[in-house]
């Protein structure tokens, strides 16, 4: 009789089974979306002018396309950056130094200051051609995604536990072997959590990227941003809400298609598991990692990859400690030297900029509106910290309930602010209520987001001894909550925080600033003062304002973030 033959020895040809059906169909289905989304690139821009965008719903499935392609290569970008240049802040003392403060600086630079500064140069890539706007689209986009998704892996890369880097020493592995192995899964949960909410959170300045002004000409690129800038301008109510409808089928999509496959591939990183507690599932994941035809197209891929592990002759030396220099003092004191020359000259270039226009009664003009923006950030964060903080926690430890949780929060988070334009302006109008405080709750309407997702991905990460410990010793109520639940998520509600304060700065040039048809209205604060100088095109205006926004930010960070964060990092890191 016959027995039966292990699959890892048996070599008969493999069928094409359903699982390669599907994941056939996934694939064509992905190329067809990208060549459909894609096919405008190259035409002129006189095309934008004769083919006016559209307020009928037939195109909205066009619009969207045209969306979640400059979004996902977007993404693809702040990837890269996040790998290269949170890893190099993180593993380098002396970089940190520039690196850090710049990445506040760039989070508190509004979305519109950067499309002034560099549309000329996007345009100027395919001078003519739609490719050139779309250039200026997804950079704008980008700087929507990035810094958090920075600020995220740089938090969990100084926060790796003591246990894997000993691992990585036992096993002598290199420096680009311990990262991949050992940092990078380490850090997975946690960055794709933020790569939802960064994905989420470029919805709501969407609007502000597919409208790209050269001078006096502005180009509008097809998509659901520009859909609903037009909506709002023509006060069309019904079109607005066929708008929010195409983004939440676009939302859905995109968590079945991509996040849910990245949570659930991702749950194999975690630190440590839960026993009991059933692993996310993904049925493309699922599909994917069945599919023979998948296996056979990624297996060169997969070897290609491997051979980048393997050690060199000299990796005995080159893990050996090595003695420290005598002039690493002196490096040190050259280095923030240099720094301190590069801010210095940077201070005086923006100076010499604005000083021939600007009075010094526009300057404390900027900085007394930066103070009222400044007082609503921060009260904002202090409210959606009482209210969030709770309910993530509760929500991390519950895998189940995070599962369900996952896309709703992604579709709170994508709504923009401009959308509820129409409630709010007619809100204020009808109640003859001050605009001043009533438009403030949209600043962290996309940014409170931050700290749920951050405090979600904490919780879900404390290790059972700590719970079990908890439940044997029976502490309850505060205590668990002082003791346990709160020390264990304090760094990475730090690292929402940070950026969710960060983007509140940001968002305050679409929340200060509401308009419905001819009705507009405006709040006392630097985000008005920008948002009127970009309509105006003051360029010398719009600088001071990003300057004095990037200050506060900055001194916020310096003073009261980072302190917390080099104590969390010091007191609550898993040893």
């Amino acid at each position: 009789m016959r027995g039966t033959i292990p699959i890892s020895v048996e070599h008969g040809p493999r069928r094409f089974t359903h699982w390669d059906m599907l994941a056939v169909l996934l694939v064509l289905g992905l190329l067809v979306f990208v060549g459909e989304a894609s096919r405008h690139l190259l035409q002129p821009l006189t095309e934008l002018e004769t083919t006016p965008l559209s307020l009928a719903p037939q195109h909205l499935p066009e619009y969207a396309a045209r969306t979640t392609l400059r979004m996902l290569v977007a993404l693809v970008f702040s990837l890269l950056f996040t790998f290269t240049y949170a890893t190099w802040a993180a593993k380098s003392r002396r970089a940190a130094t520039l690196l850090v403060p710049l990445l506040d600086i760039l989070q508190s630079v509004p979305i519109l200051g950067f499309i002034s500064v560099t549309v000329v140069f996007f345009m100027s890539l395919a001078p003519g051609r739609v490719l050139g706007a779309e250039f200026a689209a997804v950079f704008a986009i980008f700087t929507s995604q990035a810094w958090n998704m920075a600020f995220s892996f740089y938090q969990s890369l100084r926060t790796v536990p003591v246990e894997l880097l000993e691992a990585s020493r036992v096993f002598r592995l290199s420096r680009w072997m311990q990262f991949w192995r050992a940092e990078v899964p380490f850090a997975m949960p946690q960055l794709i959590w933020n790569m939802m909410v960064s994905m989420s959170g470029s919805w709501f300045f969407v609007v502000a990227s597919e409208a790209i002004s050269v001078g006096k000409t502005t180009v509008t690129l097809p998509g659901i941003g520009s859909y609903i800038a037009l909506a709002i301008a023509k006060e069309d109510l019904a079109a607005i809400v066929w708008a929010i409808a195409a983004m939440l089928v676009v939302i859905l999509l995109y968590d079945q298609l991509l996040f849910r496959p990245l949570v659930a591939w991702a749950d194999r990183f975690r630190f440590e598991q839960q026993s009991g507690v059933m692993p996310p599932r993904s049925w493309v994941l699922d599909v994917l990692r069945r599919s023979g035809v998948v296996a056979t197209l990624t297996d060169p891929l997969d070897r290609l990859w491997r051979r980048t592990f393997k050690p060199s002759r000299s990796e005995a030396s080159s893990r050996a400690p090595r003695p420290k220099l005598k002039l690493g003092r002196w490096a040190d004191w050259l280095w923030n030297g240099c720094v301190a020359a590069l801010a210095v000259y940077a201070i005086w270039r923006v100076a010499s900029f604005v000083s021939g226009s600007i009075s010094l009664q526009e300057v404390g003009r900027a900085l007394l509106l930066g103070l009222a923006t400044l007082a609503r950030v921060i009260i904002l964060i202090a409210a959606a910290t009482l209210i969030w903080v709770p309910v993530g926690v509760m929500v991390g430890m519950r895998p189940r309930v995070a599962q369900l949780v996952q896309p709703v929060v992604q579709i709170m988070a994508a709504f923009p602010a401009n959308v509820l334009f129409p409630i709010a302006v007619s809100a204020i109008v009808l109640l003859k209520i001050d605009p001043n405080i009533w438009l403030s709750p949209l600043m962290i309407l996309g940014t409170q987001w931050y700290i749920l997702f951050n405090v979600i991905a904490g919780a879900a990460a404390i290790p059972s001894e700590m719970r079990d410990v908890g439940t044997n010793l029976q502490i309850r109520g505060w205590l668990w909550w002082k003791k346990i639940a709160l020390p264990a998520v304090f760094p990475y509600y730090l690292t929402g925080a940070i950026t969710a304060s960060g983007g509140s700065w940001n968002a305050s040039i679409v929340a200060e600033v509401a308009s419905w048809g001819h009705t507009r209205l405006e709040a006392f604060g630097l985000g008005a003062y920008i948002a009127q100088a970009t309509d105006a095109g003051d360029f010398h205006r719009i600088v001071l304002g990003v300057a004095v926004m990037s200050f506060y930010v900055v001194v916020i960070n310096r003073a009261f973030w980072r302190p917390l964060y080099w104590y969390a990092e010091r007191k609550f890191r898993l040893e």
